[in-house]
């Protein structure tokens, strides 16, 4: 079952998660509905906020991406048809000191149309839990690095226009603001 999206300006987004300690079918169903979501609106991220819940839970799916990037998952590599998509719970993110940092377009599934370019750390680590309530932990590198990033992000209320340099925000500054007005008067109806 499909979720509707959260866009911009919707109080949701800006909550942080609350911490999942309950690992069951609820939890389950929640997770395969945002991983169809996810991939009927062709994202590769897709955090709870997004769809209305404000848990610290998202799912990535990097399969289909082009992109150059690298990983180990609990020590070891599996291939990416084994465990995607991931459904990360609870996320814990470091980064560690002198990595280095790449500015690259970002979009957001909240945020139709609006891209802009964000400076994020090359490489992370996550440790997190998955649906079932396993502990596990991935390294990764590239845009597998900047989708948990910009995921995990949601998850605390961050948004990526909240990342951007001052002259790249002000560049998307009117499309921001249309879409805001748009969520805003879309709330006003609905009530």
């Amino acid at each position: 079952m499909s979720l509707g999206i959260v866009r911009y300006n919707d109080p949701v987004l800006r909550k942080k998660g609350e911490k999942i300690t309950v690992f069951g079918d609820a939890l389950s169903s929640l997770a395969d509905a945002m991983i169809e979501t996810m991939h009927e609106a062709h994202g590769i991220g897709l955090a709870a906020q997004q769809v209305g819940h404000a848990l610290q839970l998202f799912v990535v799916d990097l399969r289909g991406a082009e992109a150059d990037f690298d990983w180990t998952l609990d020590g070891a590599k599996p291939p990416l048809e084994l465990f995607m998509p991931m459904v990360v719970v609870n996320p814990k993110v470091t980064v560690a000191k002198k990595v280095p940092t790449e500015s690259s377009e970002e979009g957001c599934l909240s945020f139709p149309e609006i891209r802009g370019d964000v400076e994020r750390p090359l490489e992370v680590s996550v440790r997190f839990q998955d649906q079932a309530g396993l502990a596990h932990t991935l390294d990764c590198t590239g845009l597998f690095a900047r989708c948990v990033l910009h995921e995990a992000d949601h998850t605390n209320g961050v948004l990526f226009i909240d990342r951007m340099e001052k002259a790249v925000r002000e560049g998307i500054e009117e499309a921001v603001k249309a879409l805001a007005r748009e969520t805003k008067a879309g709330r006003t109806a609905a009530t």
